[in-house]
């Protein structure tokens, strides 16, 4: 099987280096040369968008959001022209499932099935290869091409039609921000307090508080470490397309649209590249508590 995969940012490079140990034919694209050139070191080839989408037998996508895959795969010279049955595309990107529909309903004239799989997991995961995939899209492709999402992550789950991996993504994205906003008063409580926050971490980790994004994000704000595993504009384009989605089908989302705001706060206060736990910054804005660690 020869695979093709357009997108080598933070998530995936690690995820492409992760189908070359796996044993997979791949061929990469990316406008980053360097990215490119470091997958290619790993043993990957690369071409072009149009040699990808006439030459693989599998099109993947990773970019950062849905005006990216519909010009990557619709636009003018977009990949889905070069594309035809039996190829199989699925695009792993965080996007609106309006979008996800609507490429997928286009691929579909040319006899191309389609998968979405966003993913979850950050740069960590993505690394090690552990990530978590929601997919949308028919049982039997999912089926066929389930041993290839495998080799980037651990859990990989058919939720639903075309649409609904994206649906399911945007979920765990409004549980994510939600938490990280409830992490971060808390460790602010704690400081203000006077109650070291590492030991209120340590104390609370293991009860029913305790998850997965406390023990990813609390040891970044209390060293004060914003290096991005996953960027704070980059969970503001998903909280986007949630309150989208959200508004089209008639769902409240009060506490989505709460953290939204003080995402964009940040962003407007040059923080939009950090790490999404950087959304500690707002609360030591409010304080006044040291800017560097907790």
């Amino acid at each position: 099987m020869k695979i093709g995969l357009i997108g080598l940012g933070i998530m995936g490079k690690p995820m492409a280096k992760n189908l070359l140990k796996a044993g997979y034919d791949l061929t990469v694209s990316d406008l980053n040369k360097a990215a490119v050139d470091e997958v290619v070191a790993c043993g990957a080839k690369t071409a072009s968008n149009k040699e990808i989408g006439e030459t693989c037998d599998l099109v993947l996508t990773m970019l950062p959001n849905s005006p990216h895959v519909k010009s990557v795969m619709l636009g003018e010279n977009g990949v889905a022209n070069y594309m035809k049955a039996p190829q199989v595309f699925i695009d792993m990107s965080s996007i609106n499932p309006v979008a996800s529909k609507e490429i997928a309903a286009e691929l579909a004239k040319k006899g191309v099935e389609m998968l979405d799989a966003p993913v979850s997991g950050g740069e960590p995961k993505a690394i090690d290869g552990t990530l978590s995939f929601m997919v949308g899209g028919k049982k039997a492709v999912f089926d066929q091409y389930k041993p290839v999402l495998e080799a980037m992550g651990a859990s990989v789950v058919l939720c639903g039609d075309v649409g609904a991996g994206n649906t399911t993504k945007l979920a765990n994205q409004i549980i994510v921000a939600c938490n990280i906003q409830a992490l971060a008063e808390a460790m602010t409580l704690a400081k203000k307090a006077g109650v070291d926050p590492q030991l209120v971490f340590e104390a609370i980790k293991g009860g029913l508080a305790g998850s997965t994004v406390m023990n990813a994000k609390a040891p970044m704000m209390i060293e004060g470490n914003d290096k991005p595993g996953f960027k704070i504009d980059l969970h503001i384009k998903d909280l986007n397309n949630a309150l989208d989605c959200a508004h089209s089908v008639g769902s409240p989302v009060p506490m989505t649209a709460q953290v939204q705001e003080i995402f964009q706060w940040l962003h407007n206060h040059d923080c939009g590249q950090d790490d999404h736990s950087s959304i500690i910054k707002y609360y030591k804005m409010l304080t006044g508590i040291e800017t560097t660690g907790l």
